[in-house]
């Protein structure tokens, strides 16, 4: 598989974990699942941090060249439904004309207690 490129992006701060930020696959953007974790959003409600999240987004597919109207996917793990609400209000602005499939999971936690979302996306290039 010559063609997969690994990626992490310094803006987004070192990856601590066995992971990358993103693979790109011929002409599909796999990004991993993204907190607020480390960023002012972390202790705050779903909504801000899924503000911070879709910032961290928009950081890798500005640098890959693209932006959310080719968006394929997304899955979004949250802790609880309480602000769902509050989640789609940013879901709709992020995403605008440009809905993607979706799948939303709750879990009963994530890496930290402070967390209460962590989103994946799929890109076309």
């Amino acid at each position: 598989m010559s063609d997969l490129v690994r990626k992490n992006y310094p803006q987004l701060g070192d990856v601590k974990a066995p992971y990358v930020h993103s693979v790109k696959h011929g002409d599909t953007l796999y990004i991993s699942g993204l907190t607020a974790f480390g960023t002012p959003a972390q202790h705050q409600g779903i909504a801000e941090q899924a503000d911070a999240i879709f910032s961290q987004i928009r950081e890798i597919i500005r640098a890959e060249g693209t932006d959310f109207s080719s968006l394929i996917k997304v899955t979004i793990f949250i802790t609880s439904f309480g602000e769902i609400d509050a989640l789609r209000k940013v879901l709709y602005r992020n995403y605008g004309d440009h809905l993607p499939a979706s799948s939303l999971v709750e879990v009963s936690r994530l890496f930290s207690p402070d967390l209460s979302i962590e989103i994946e996306a799929i890109f076309g290039l």
